[in-house]
């Protein structure tokens, strides 16, 4: 197992991924490089920051790249949206890929409040 496998916030957003991949995969052959790619390079940043970060030394370098997951995600969840509203998921498939986001979301901010310095 590598280091940052241990950490929840990566193993939620990994299965995230998978279920990103998983819808995206339905959508219109049109879609490839436009929007299905950008859904899917949005939930690829959040995992992959969190393991690069890890990687980093110290908290405050760390503390950065789960800034940038967190970004990631919101970026996700206006995607996940928009491919909604155009149609290309089903709202019971919306929900359980808003379900993973959600998840991994609380549980990146959790490792990132967690990483705030103590107050001088």
């Amino acid at each position: 197992m590598a280091p940052f496998e241990r950490f929840t916030a990566w193993q939620h957003s990994h299965r995230l991924v998978v279920e990103v991949y998983r819808a995206t995969g339905r959508w219109p052959v049109s879609e490839r490089f436009g929007l299905a790619g950008q859904v899917r390079r949005a939930a690829v940043s959040i995992p992959t920051n969190i393991a690069e970060g890890s990687a980093k030394r110290g908290s405050r370098e760390f503390r950065r790249y789960l800034d940038i997951a967190l970004g990631s995600l919101a970026e996700l969840t206006y995607l996940l949206r928009l491919a909604c509203d155009l149609g290309y998921l089903e709202q019971n498939e919306f929900e359980r890929v808003e379900q993973a986001r959600d998840e991994a979301g609380r549980h990146v901010w959790r490792l990132y409040e967690s990483l705030r310095p103590p107050p001088s």
